[in-house]
């Protein structure tokens, strides 16, 4: 038997405890994944391990159940609800089935009752479930939403292959409208040797898509196709701005992707452009922020907009020409410089050369080669804020060094060349992580006491996604920032507590709590008293 989550809410302890001994979970499927005394303690706990059913209390303080019911909706759809009450009135269960509650149940809680509704429960998890994983659902699935003309131009639009002036006379033979003003490609890419035995890898990516369509469509406006195993996204932004909005989208799908299909998805967003023939460029810019899944953790979503943001696209570093004649092999190369090991990169550099190298040139040719390679290093360099000098000494022509080496001296040069920029980047890389939670902590420290201090606020300060600012922020401190924010608030409202004589509820007002006794709820769950009595123990 399949066993789903259950996270308990109520304001007494007793109720809960009540109800977890008197019903024989693990017999009905199900095991108590926790319990709050809150609404805003069951919103904490619900986006830290998402149960599959909530019960909940209707009223009680600092946010009613009815309120969390309607907050765990809007951010996961699936949940089931289940409301209690002692209240027995019409309004509270009209409210309840207008939030498609699965039960409204009146106190005191009848365990037979109570085991019926969670078998209901159990069942109804187990269909949505065998529905997600039903090959043949998923097969029809496959057939019905991939029609081959649009997945042919889709990827031909990534791919470049379309030329410009057929671009429109193409999405009018697919009925393809794609009207932007922005377009921005994502890509989600499924970790197979992370996904579940025993079930085939195409069908848990055709769930992941389907996920994703239910998620992104309607607010990306967005097109779905498959490419080389991922799951491409061609999203349509009104503006270039709301690039850390859909990255924040991108987040959630993710974590639902685990929830829902047991999978671990890896997001990569492109840059925003303004012309459908500008798409290679935000599809290879996805591609890139991608692969940064090895740094900043699998399962999650990466903008190459917030991991490089003054890195150019590649029309703005050189002109078309040069984009035309620059190697793949290349383009590996620099990629290995940021994102490998040091014995990796090496093994980049020989293929390059092997590849790269003119064979049997002319003594211009070769000349020629070697220029267009430190030009594009360079260019590399600044890219990557790393000054050329901290690479080559000031007082050396590199242009005229490296043409007097054979091929031998210019691999032993270009390898100390490529370690010593790959340890500047990692340098650098370090130091702006570390300035940007910088920024983050002196922000609290200045507005700590403004009660709308939250994480979308100060992503907003900083602009940058929510999912990125959080992965950085617990990544470098050790804390979620509501976490940090929090016990920030807790040392100033103990330093008040100490040398101030003042009312509890100025205090709660000045480290930025609106509800003094939410202010005493949280202080009592930090120190295990109330501040009158932290105040007594100290001898004040």
């Amino acid at each position: 038997m399949t066993k789903y989550s259950v996270l308990l809410v109520d304001d007494e302890e007793d109720v809960i405890q009540v109800i977890i001994r008197r019903i024989s979970w693990e017999a009905l499927g199900f095991e108590v994944m926790g319990y709050a005394h809150n609404g805003l303690e069951a919103l904490e706990l619900a986006e830290e391990r998402q149960p599959d059913v909530v019960m909940t209390d209707i009223k009680m303080p600092y946010m009613d159940g009815l309120t969390l019911s309607k907050r765990l909706k809007e951010l996961y759809p699936t949940v089931k609800i289940i409301i209690f009450s002692g209240f027995d009135e019409f309004e509270y269960a009209k409210e309840a089935i207008r939030l498609e509650a699965e039960e409204y149940i009146l106190k005191p809680i009848n365990a037979e009752e109570l085991g019926e509704v969670f078998g209901r429960i159990h069942a109804a998890l187990d269909r949505e479930f065998d529905e997600k994983q039903n090959i043949n659902m998923l097969k029809n699935y496959y057939l019905e939403s991939l029609p081959i003309l649009k997945e042919n131009l889709y990827t031909a639009l990534i791919e470049g292959r379309v030329p410009e002036q057929d671009i429109p006379h193409e999405m009018m033979d697919c009925q393809v409208s794609l009207d932007g003003p922005y377009y921005t490609v994502a890509l989600l890419h499924n970790s197979q040797s992370l996904s579940p035995q025993g079930i085939n890898p195409v069908l848990i990516t055709m769930s992941i898509r389907k996920a994703a369509e239910e998620r992104l469509s309607a607010r990306w406006n967005a097109r779905f196709f498959t490419y080389l195993g991922d799951i491409v996204v061609i999203a349509q932004l009104k503006r270039q701005e709301e690039l850390t909005e859909l990255t924040d989208s991108c987040e959630m799908l993710c974590r639902i992707a685990r929830h829902v299909c047991n999978a671990t998805v890896s997001a990569g967003i492109g840059r925003a452009v303004s012309e459908l023939r500008l798409l290679p460029q935000s599809f290879a810019g996805a591609n890139e922020a991608l692969s940064y899944r090895v740094i900043y953790g699998r399962g999650k979503a990466i903008s190459i907009s917030e991991i490089a943001p003054e890195e150019h696209s590649a029309d703005e570093r050189c002109d078309e020409n040069s984009v035309l004649h620059r190697t793949e092999t290349l383009q590996e190369l620099f990629r290995s410089i940021r994102m490998d090991s040091e014995e990796a990169l090496e093994g980049k550099i020989e293929r390059y050369l092997s590849q790269s190298v003119p064979k049997n040139p002319s003594i211009q040719d070769y000349h020629f080669f070697l220029m267009e390679l430190v030009t594009e290093l360079y260019r590399f360099l600044h890219s990557s804020h790393v000054e050329p000098e901290r690479i080559f000494p000031q007082d050396e022509d590199v242009y005229r060094m490296v043409q007097q080496m054979d091929l031998r001296e210019l691999s032993a040069w270009l390898k100390r060349s490529c370690v010593l920029a790959q340890q500047r980047i990692q340098e650098n890389r370090q130091d702006s992580t570390k300035s940007f939670v910088r920024r983050a902590i002196e922000y609290v420290g200045r507005n700590y006491s403004d009660q709308d201090l939250n994480v979308e606020h100060i992503c907003g300060y900083l602009h940058v996604s929510a999912a990125y600012f959080s992965t950085v922020f617990k990544r470098e401190t050790g804390k979620t920032f509501i976490n940090y924010l929090t016990d920030f608030r807790m040392e100033r409202a103990v330093r008040m507590l100490m040398e101030e004589d003042e009312k509890t509820y100025i205090i709660a007002e000045a480290v930025g709590y609106s509800d003094p006794n939410y202010f005493s709820y949280a202080f009592k769950k930090k120190f295990g008293m109330s501040p009158s009595k932290y105040k007594q123990s100290q001898g004040v």
